[in-house]
């Protein structure tokens, strides 16, 4: 906790959390799925969320994402807090200050890759022409350069889920939240997005933040974190990789 203590004085903390607990309802019964959380995260950092399935770490990250409201607590993007605003406010910073990848790629099957990512920034009322041109740079970073005009059920599954990435980068945002992103891929593509997920991650200065049952790849961001009885614990990066995967 030093380090990171330490780490955020001189980086901008770009998603922060504090207190955060969320319960459901249920008629007479209640279930506390998140007791408390604080949490911070800055600028450039990689951090992987794990735990056992149900624990909430999916609740957790569209906590993070305004998708879903806390029970009670506080989420702040970019130091501005989400309680209070209106929903078009919180979806405007949403879209400008975060970038969101999901274990299924959630493509528009009628649109070309290119298409897909472009239209990222078409919702920011960027031109097309200068759309589809941010678009193409980016599906090159990703190697999809000669997939670009190709539909989504032209592509594999890997390839997909690469378009999906580079809809999250295109609009630079300060901070990607992914949702199990290499969970629906055999061992080889998951390693090759995971690697370019990072990668990207890092040359944009933009924080990661990645929920994931894979340990070894968890092991390799600068940070994890498990989440266990509605709380997050750290977990020294080159313990997670020698643990097994959590039930």
């Amino acid at each position: 906790m030093t380090d990171f203590i330490a780490k955020s004085t001189v980086s901008e903390v770009v998603l922060s959390a504090k207190s955060l607990s969320k319960r459901y309802v249920s008629g007479p019964a209640s279930t506390d799925v998140l007791n408390a959380i604080d949490l911070e995260v800055c600028r450039g950092e990689t951090l992987a969320i794990v735990g056992a399935s149900g624990s909430g770490k999916s609740t957790l990250l569209h906590l993070l994402g305004g998708l879903d409201q806390a029970s009670s607590g506080e989420v702040a993007i970019l130091q501005q807090p989400l309680k209070g605003m209106s929903d078009a406010a919180r979806s405007t910073l949403r879209n400008h200050a975060q970038g969101f990848v999901y274990q299924f790629h959630h493509l528009l099957a009628e649109l070309t890759a290119l298409d897909n990512v472009a239209l990222a920034l078409r919702i920011r009322r960027t031109t097309p022409e200068a759309a589809r041109a941010e678009a193409s740079s980016m599906l090159e970073a990703m190697g999809l350069a000669s997939r670009a005009h190709h539909l989504p059920s032209e592509l594999s599954g890997g390839e997909r889920q690469r378009v999906a990435i580079a809809r999250a980068l295109v609009t630079r945002p300060a901070c990607i939240l992914a949702d199990e992103p290499t969970g629906n891929l055999d061992e080889e593509n998951s390693e090759r997005v995971f690697a370019l997920l990072i990668d990207q991650a890092r040359s944009r200065n933009a924080a990661l933040v990645l929920v994931t049952h894979n340990l070894a790849l968890a092991s390799r961001c600068d940070r994890v974190m498990r989440l266990h009885l509605g709380r997050l614990e750290a977990i020294a990066p080159h313990d997670a990789a020698n643990r097994t995967a959590p039930a």
